[in-house]
Order: C-alpha cells, then structure tokens, then sequence
C-alpha cells in the first residue's frame, strides 16, 4: 500500500509467542481505539510473511514467552528477528507503527530493532531482585514518537515484570534523550531502578516504541482499582489511539 492512502480502520498485527498472556488485552485496546486486529505466532509470520503488506500496525504482545526460560524476551526476540527480521524492517521502513510491550519490548531490544549498539541497551533484573506487579505513573517525554504524538497527560497502568530495569551507559543515556529517543519516564516513583527512570523508548524514525509498562491494561476507567474511590488516572488508549491515527496513512 502506498504511503499516503488513508485507511479509516487500520489492521493491527499482534505477534504472540507461547506464553505470552496479554495478547487478548492489547488487541481489546486496539479494537477500542480504532483498529481491527489479526493475532500470528512469530512462526506463522515466519512461514507466511504476507499478513504485514496488508496490516498498517505490529504490535508484540507481551506475557512470559517461553515461560522466560532463557532470559526474558530472548527466544521471543530471535525468532522475530531469525523468521520475520527483514520483513519486519521493511515494514519500518515504510513508516508503519511498530509497539513491543513488556515482552514484546524486551523482544524488540534483543532483535536489535530499538536504538543501541548491541548490548549497549539491555532491560536488566529489577533491583529488587524480584517480580514486581503494582501501578506506576508514565509520563510521556519524546516529541520523536508517533505513539506520544498529543499525549498531554501522564499514563497509569500496571507493571508485571522481573527483568524490566532498564540499563544502558551514561554515554548512550546522553545520546538517547539527545536525539528524543526516551519515550516515556517514570513519574514519581521508579519501580525498578532504570536507568534515567526510562520506561520506553523509541527508534530514530518515531514509528518503533517499546516500553515496559502495560497501557492496554488501563484503556477503560473501571480498570483502574482505584476507581471506586473517584480516582481516574490517564487512559492507556491514548497511546494506541496516537499510533492507529498514524498507521491510517501508512
């Protein structure tokens, strides 16, 4: 599809891998937001790359895949890269919106499809040493993303990871919030000790964003637990409403 056709209800992509557990949860985000969803196992795309020359977005749902066995998100992000690396480049490369969430970010990470030399970015154990599943605040930050594009208020949605620290030198934290990369930080409290507070990230281009944090978990106001208290945090639907209103001209 050129660039530039207007899709008024973009395909949305959603790769989930064995174990992953929040496949359902993102695409009822999507949905919510404006899309249509098909869901694929990196295998499938393997097999038959075809579903991304008629979808407009990727999403790489998150979970435990592979039950972590290995490393968290590393079998998950070598098969994406070994079966569906190139075709999911030139997916990029026509400006299409590509989000990894939690798993599906450290995913993204491990294929080498977020900015950083290899090794130079890495999303480490939490410094509690153990799994952490609480609500945190994000705060968007890159005017570069796509998926930040008219977000004016900070994201509350839920983290559940282990290895979700984010880690990276002095040198690369410099140069990621110098060319915009940081997509979003942590307001307030920083659950797992990242370094910078940083909670996603995004490629130079803007259309790659990867974050640890579960907005698809928080895109309807009583899924908040502290809504029955007249709390109403920001929705998470904002995000996947920013990258659907870009993916209509891809």
């Amino acid at each position: 599809m050129e660039r530039g056709h207007v899709v008024s209800i973009p395909t949305a992509l959603v790769v989930g891998a064995p174990g992953t557990n929040r496949d359902a949860d993102v695409m009822l985000a999507l949905e919510l937001a404006g899309a249509r969803c098909r869901r694929v196992t990196p295998g499938e795309l393997g097999a038959d790359p075809s579903p991304l020359d008629s979808s407009q977005l990727l999403v790489l749902a998150g979970g435990f895949s592979y039950g972590d066995n290995t490393g968290a998100g590393r079998l998950f992000g070598l098969e994406i890269d070994s079966l569906a690396g190139d075709s999911i480049r030139r997916f990029i490369s026509h400006g299409r919106p590509v989000l990894g969430i939690c798993n599906g970010f450290q995913a993204l990470v491990r294929a080498g499809l977020l900015p950083g030399a290899p090794g130079a970015v890495a999303l480490g154990h939490n410094d509690s040493g153990s799994f952490d599943c609480r609500w945190v605040r994000i705060q968007p930050v890159s005017a570069r993303s796509v998926w930040t594009r008219g977000l004016i208020e900070d994201i509350d949605c839920p983290i559940a990871h282990g290895e979700g620290r984010f880690t990276c030198s002095t040198e690369t934290l410099a140069a990621l919030e110098q060319s915009g990369s940081i997509a979003f930080r942590y307001a307030g409290s920083n659950p797992n000790g990242s370094a910078g507070a940083v909670a996603g990230i995004c490629d130079p281009s803007g259309v790659v964003l990867g974050l640890m944090p579960h907005p698809e978990n928080h895109v309807l106001q009583r899924q908040n637990p502290q809504a029955v208290r007249g709390e109403r945090g920001g929705l998470g639907l904002a995000l996947f409403r920013a990258g659907i209103d870009h993916a209509r001209s891809c």
